[in-house]
């Protein structure tokens, strides 16, 4: 004979609970989507920030007269602009998974919601 918590639960108690998680979890990912926006956006600043000061440098090492190696310099930049754009990579990727994620619990509340009122 099944416990009280083993029996399974009927359909509204289903479909109350996951529209429920559903209202839960929708918020946060709507968050989580603009921080990733947001995160995204200054990267693409601190890209074009690092971009213009190694042109910069090298202006700066080609009108130098008294010569001072300012590649080590140039070549951190790149390497940090490389780094850059990985991580801008990897948050385009979460966002775009956020979305799918959104666009699933929307798909769902909108069935869940037709299915508990018909009419």
């Amino acid at each position: 004979m099944a416990s009280e918590s083993e029996k399974p639960l009927d359909s509204k108690t289903r479909d109350a609970l996951t529209e429920g998680l559903i209202d839960l979890l929708k918020p946060s990912v709507e968050e989580i989507d603009e921080k990733v926006k947001t995160v995204r956006e200054s990267q693409v600043e601190l890209r074009q920030h690092i971009d213009s000061l190694a042109d910069d440098l090298k202006r700066i090492a080609e009108q130098q007269v008294v010569s001072i190696d300012l590649e080590p310099y140039v070549k951190k930049l790149n390497s940090s602009r490389r780094r850059v754009m990985l991580v801008n990579n990897i948050l385009q990727n979460v966002q775009e998974r956020l979305n799918k994620l959104y666009n699933h619990v929307s798909k769902e509340t909108a069935k869940r919601k037709a299915t508990l009122d018909p009419t």
